[in-house]
C-alpha cells in the first residue's frame, strides 16, 4: 500500500522575498522599539531631575514628543505585521469558516491599498525629484512649489523638520511590506510565520 501525502507547493521566490524582507524590517522595528522606549524614559527623567533642580533643559520637552511620535508609528508598523491591530469582529464571528477566510483576505488587502496610497502620498509630499531638480536649494523649491517643507525647523532643537517627517514615508514603506506579507499568509500562498519576540494576539481577528 503506497502513502499518498499531500505536497505543499513551494512559495514562488517573490513571495519568499516580502517575507523574508518583513521578517528582517520586523526584527529592526523590535530593536527601534526598545531604543526608543529607552531614550523616553531617560528624557522624562532627565526633565523631571533638572526640573526639581531648578535647571530645566529646554529642548527637552520637544524631543521627548518627536520620540514618541517615532515610537507610535514605529509600533504601529510592527502591530500590522503581528495582527495586533484593532478589529470589529461582531459580524465575522457569525460567518462561516469560508466566508470568514475570505473576509480576512479582504481587511489584509484594505490595509495594503491604504498602505501603498499612503506611500504615494509621502512621495508628492516630499517630492524627492522637485529637490533634486532644485539642486537641493530648499527656498529655491518653496519659491517654485509653495512646499515649505524642507525650509522649516523645529522650535528648540533647531532641527529641519523634514528629518523628523521621514518617519511617515518609513512607516508607509514598512506597513506595505507587512500588509503584502499578511496577505500572502491569508491567501495562503506561505506558511504563516511564529514571532516567538512578541505577544501575540488573537489569531482569529480580522486584522
Amino acid at each position: 500500500m503506497t502513502d499518498q501525502a499531500t505536497i505543499r507547493p513551494v512559495p514562488a521566490a517573490p513571495c519568499r522575498a516580502v517575507i523574508w524582507l518583513s521578517e528582517r524590517l520586523l526584527g529592526i522595528e523590535r530593536l527601534a522599539i526598545m531604543g526608543l522606549m529607552a531614550l523616553l524614559t531617560t528624557l522624562i527623567l532627565l526633565n523631571v531631575g533638572t526640573r526639581y533642580a531648578g535647571r530645566p533643559i529646554y529642548w527637552i520637552d520637544e524631543s521627548a514628543v518627536y520620540a514618541v511620535v517615532w515610537l507610535t508609528f514605529i509600533g504601529a508598523s510592527a502591530m500590522t505585521r503581528l495582527r495586533l491591530d484593532f478589529a470589529v469582529t461582531m459580524l465575522t464571528d457569525k460567518l462561516s469558516e469560508g466566508l470568514r477566510r475570505r473576509a480576512k483576505v479582504v481587511a489584509t488587502t484594505l490595509v495594503a491599498v491604504f498602505s501603498i496610497s499612503l506611500c504615494v502620498m509621502c512621495w508628492l509630499w516630499m517630492d524627492p525629484v522637485g529637490i533634486a531638480r532644485a539642486g537641493f536649494d530648499a527656498r529655491e523649491f518653496a519659491a517654485a512649489t509653495f512646499n515649505f517643507l524642507y525650509t522649516e525647523r523645529t522650535q528648540t532643537l533647531n532641527w529641519p523638520t523634514w528629518v523628523l517627517y521621514t518617519i511617515l514615508p518609513l512607516f508607509a514603506v514598512s506597513m506595505t511590506i507587512h500588509a503584502l506579507a499578511n496577505l500572502l499568509e491569508d491567501l495562503g500562498l506561505v506558511a504563516k510565520v511564529e514571532h516567538p519576540g512578541f505577544s501575540l494576539g488573537a489569531a482569529d481577528a480580522v486584522n
